[in-house]
């Protein structure tokens, strides 16, 4: 850990060191692209980082964060994230992922004028008035856990609503969207098994992009194969 701003500096020394012992090439392989298979939307919290909750290397994931995992269509950073990871990354998955004892979704529960996070906290407030009769009947950390997990579910809707998403999915059946909360107090990755073929079609009447029955053109586009 970096006990003050110099110490970056030699860790990051340390760190190049141990790499090129291990694999004199490792920088230049490293330079030449990324390709990976997974895009995270997760929260920026300094506590939850997604390559080692994930157990990945450089390069194995692509990486966005911001104040609570929101995935909001107004906002040109997570969508241009998204639209980027789907169209020139090919990513397979996109996961949207919490976590438990988030600041950002308590927050969001208290009611207090935050200044310029009240646009960004409005998001998920929205999301507890979708499901307040359910939340209203929780106590204390229940409560704020259930907001977290409901959060994540939601956003992975949104991520769900963009028209790239869509239309990759029906000609690739890629990208695969999920959602997980990271549980601080145990270490573990909680999956919600989020039904990402479920809320597609629950959706498309909606919120569909492609004018078109995704489940058929998914057949037919097998058929062609």
């Amino acid at each position: 850990m970096a006990k003050t701003y110099n110490d970056i500096f030699e860790n990051n020394k340390k760190w190049i060191e141990s790499k090129l012992a291990g694999d004199p090439e490792y920088f230049h392989n490293l330079a030449k692209t990324q390709n990976p298979d997974y895009l995270y939307i997760g929260c920026s919290d300094s506590r939850v980082t997604a390559e080692e909750l994930m157990g990945a290397q450089p390069g194995d994931v692509f990486v966005h964060r911001n104040i609570a995992n929101v995935v909001n269509t107004l906002d040109m950073s997570s969508t241009a994230v998204i639209q980027y990871a789907v169209e020139h990354l090919k990513v397979k998955h996109i996961i949207v992922c919490g976590h438990y004892n988030c600041g950002g979704v308590k927050a969001a529960m208290t009611p207090q004028d935050l200044g310029l996070l009240n646009p960004w906290l409005r998001t998920i407030r929205d999301v507890y008035r979708l499901h307040q009769q359910e939340l209203d009947a929780l106590d204390g950390d229940q409560k704020y856990d259930r907001l977290v997990e409901l959060n994540v579910q939601e956003q992975c809707i949104n991520v769900v609503k963009m028209a790239c998403v869509q239309e990759r999915y029906i000609l690739e059946e890629y990208p695969i969207v999920h959602g997980w909360v990271f549980d601080l107090r145990t270490g573990k990755i909680i999956d919600l098994e989020i039904d990402f073929e479920k809320i597609l079609k629950n959706i498309q009447k909606i919120y569909d992009l492609t004018d078109s029955d995704w489940v058929m053109r998914k057949k037919n586009n097998k058929n062609l194969i």
